[in-house]
């Protein structure tokens, strides 16, 4: 076909047959010493690289292999589409961590029942409740320069971008599974007696106050580690009983759901 005749119209339908062509050859262009050496550099730490990042993106990578001199220049597009097809995410990752409690089935297990209301086998009764608590340290503390303005017709809050910093506080939250009721409060630190008050805070209330049980599910932080913290909180409420999570499992706790959102 002559790229002139039939008019601009032929000549626009063979160069864009062209640019198609090319463009699925185009990756062929790179060896495949060059497409294994990208996919190795993307599974590697970036600190092995001395990069001062946690994970690689697309963009990373191609910087890297061309630093490296493996070619002159690349497209992250084509790195990304080199490692789509292995299924290679180096800008993804997922937390793991070994279970390190021996007792880790049984204690887990006491959780997940208390979440659908039994225990040791028994269903709750209406008197008895489940609280979830943890505390959430190094919340910045700021203080606006300028007063906020209250919404008014046609105009949103307005809040003043600077601030003072007033340092860092410790926020401590109890959250009742079944009745999606959160009990928070902000201290200067945590420890004993700020858990402790927070403690007393959600029992001394109704209808916590005259339950049958209150179970408080906690993890093994300081403030309500051991046998010492469950004889501390049930001499001061006798109708409360402490349930740890396994170590290193705060996460079978519902008040970091919480606490991620927050």
């Amino acid at each position: 076909m002559s790229l002139v005749s039939g008019g601009n119209g032929s000549f626009t339908n063979v160069w864009l047959a062209w640019r198609n062509v090319r463009a699925r050859v185009a990756p062929e262009f790179f060896p495949p010493e060059v497409v294994v050496q990208v996919k190795a550099i993307a599974c590697e730490l970036p600190a092995n690289r001395g990069l001062p990042l946690s994970r690689l993106s697309a963009a990373d990578i191609a910087r890297e292999v061309e630093r490296a001199g493996i070619v002159a220049a690349i497209s992250e597009t084509t790195v990304w589409r080199w490692l789509n097809e292995d299924a290679i995410r180096p800008w993804q990752h997922r937390s793991w961590i070994f279970p390190r409690d021996p007792a880790f089935a049984e204690k887990g297990g006491r959780i997940l029942d208390l979440y659908g209301r039994h225990w040791n086998g028994d269903a709750l009764q209406a008197d008895e409740f489940v609280l979830s608590a943890d505390e959430k340290t190094s919340i910045q503390a700021r203080l606006r320069t300028q007063a906020s303005l209250p919404p008014g017709p046609k105009r949103e809050m307005r809040i003043e971008h600077e601030y003072d910093r007033a340092g860092a506080w410790a926020y401590l939250a109890a959250w009742d599974v079944h009745r999606a009721k959160l009990f928070g409060r902000c201290e200067q630190t945590t420890g004993n007696a700020p858990f402790d008050r927070l403690v007393a805070q959600v029992m001394n209330e109704a209808p916590y106050r005259t339950a049958r049980r209150v179970f408080w599910i906690v993890d093994n932080g300081s403030s309500h580690r051991g046998q010492a913290s469950v004889v501390r909180l049930q001499t001061a409420f006798p109708n409360l009983l402490v349930v740890h999570t396994p170590v290193h499992a705060s996460w079978l706790n519902q008040i970091e759901i919480y606490f991620s959102i927050l």
